[in-house]
């Protein structure tokens, strides 16, 4: 898996070693709050790790600063067709709203529509979640719609999505 790079970030395929950040970014009921399940123990973080090892589009997010882990990021197959892919991400709660995740989503999407040669990355986020609205706002996806009761707790997903004619248009 390629290692992404941007101002204040490294994105990279996630280490075994990695296990106790990932427990702390994933303990968090600010995660499930976003969508992602809560780890309940270190032995759980490894082998969400491992399993995250086999997938080619996952990093973790790495502050160039401290080189501590403070996110994770990855481009999901949705069984749409191969040029077609969702993005997700989870910030750490103590580094929100710097900047961090509009940087990654910006630096995975280059990656998506530049090397990858994806037609299509989507996104969402439940109702209620104001800091990824922004993220994806910012980011320049186009809203799509609300899917009532969609997600695996039966909340509503409010989806996004841009083309790769849309990102060469923001960002080339």
């Amino acid at each position: 898996m390629k290692t992404l790079e941007a101002d204040r970030l490294i994105l990279r395929e996630w280490q075994e070693s990695d296990a106790d950040e990932h427990f702390q970014l994933y303990n968090n009921p600010d995660v499930e709050h976003a969508g992602a399940k809560i780890c309940g123990n270190k032995e759980e973080s490894l082998e969400k790790i491992r399993l995250l090892m086999k997938c080619q589009e996952s990093w973790a997010i790495v502050l160039k600063e401290h080189g501590k882990v403070v996110g994770s990021i990855f481009l999901s197959d949705i069984n749409r067709h191969d040029r077609y892919k969702e993005i997700e991400y989870v910030i750490s709660s103590s580094y929100q709203n710097i900047g961090i995740a509009t940087e990654a989503v910006t630096c995975v999407l280059k990656h998506a529509f530049s090397e990858m040669d994806l037609l299509v990355v989507a996104v969402c986020h439940y109702p209620d979640n104001i800091k990824s609205k922004r993220v994806i706002e910012k980011c320049g996806f186009t809203y799509e719609g609300t899917l009532r009761k969609y997600s695996r707790n039966l909340t509503d997903s409010v989806r996004y999505s841009m083309t790769k004619e849309e990102w060469e248009s923001l960002y080339i």
